[in-house]
């Protein structure tokens, strides 16, 4: 035990010797100070032990005021990180919704189209069977009512074929390429067609008005137009088939109007004919 104490004390001397003064001072007053504390922790004074106690609430607060940043920190960024994976996750949802959207209003697109073609295809049966063609074109003009439609020579298209939509009369065609054509529609200034009025049988003629509607003119006879009596094609002067329903009587669009059976400015699809006259 005592050769310890003699090591320790050489220990000690040995680091003195080797030390400034200065710097001898300070390690002197470093043992001095560890000694007393060595010394106070062995008491057990009242002081003593509420100064421990302070001190260790001290460091308490003291690591839990440094680490308090520190955690609200970890917290924010767990809760931005945390937001950007719900947006990115509604933004995925979202695109989905849309493609599904997108898919479900072209089925109803394609699903109408079938409708308009079977209906122009497989309507009225005693019209002899004609040309689909797709309408490329509304030329739409002051003075000019008329429509490109994407079959041509190649096709069979003739110049004074007959154009339907739906078993209903909209025009005739007048010009010929050979993979499209035009067709001038009855609204035009310039469409002028042999008609017959039913209930009565009145003989007449249709001009075209550049609007959504025609006008009954030239009638050999003073007639006393029924509303709502329908106009058909008489089938005089061999440029048409007689029967083809165009439009009905509305006299409150104006005296002897005739409103067209279809909405000429929507055409989207048409049939086109044959003169429209039956071959005996």
């Amino acid at each position: 035990m005592a050769s310890g104490r003699d090591d320790f004390i050489i220990a000690i001397r040995s680091a003195f010797l080797k030390k400034s003064n200065k710097q001898q001072f300070s390690l002197l007053a470093l043992i001095i100070f560890s000694i007393f504390l060595i010394f106070l922790s062995n008491l057990n004074f009242v002081g003593i032990k509420y100064i421990k106690i302070g001190i260790n609430e001290a460091t308490y607060r003291l690591s839990t005021l440094v680490s308090f940043p520190e955690k609200k920190l970890n917290q924010s960024a767990k809760f931005i990180n945390d937001y950007f994976n719900v947006y990115k996750e509604n933004q995925y949802l979202k695109n989905e919704i849309d493609k599904l959207n997108s898919k479900k209003l072209n089925n109803i697109y394609l699903e109408n189209e079938n409708k308009r073609l079977k209906e122009l295809v497989g309507e009225n049966i005693s019209i002899p069977d004609g040309i689909v063609s797709r309408v490329l074109i509304d030329k739409d003009g002051k003075f000019l009512k008329s429509i490109i439609m994407n079959k041509g020579s190649k096709d069979g298209i003739k110049i004074g074929m007959v154009v339907l939509e739906k078993n209903y009369l909209v025009g005739q065609v007048i010009e010929v390429n050979y993979t499209t054509s035009r067709a001038i529609l009855i609204s035009d200034l310039n469409s002028n067609i042999p008609v017959v009025i039913e209930p009565g049988s009145f003989q007449s003629i249709l001009s075209g008005t550049g609007k959504d509607y025609g006008l009954i003119k030239y009638s050999k006879n003073k007639i006393d137009l029924s509303e709502n009596a329908i106009v058909y094609t008489s089938g005089l002067g061999g440029n048409f088939r007689a029967g083809l329903p165009i439009g009905r009587v509305n006299n409150q669009i104006e005296n002897f109007a005739v409103q067209f059976f279809s909405d000429l400015s929507q055409l989207s699809y048409v049939k086109i004919q044959s003169l429209g006259v039956k071959e005996e």
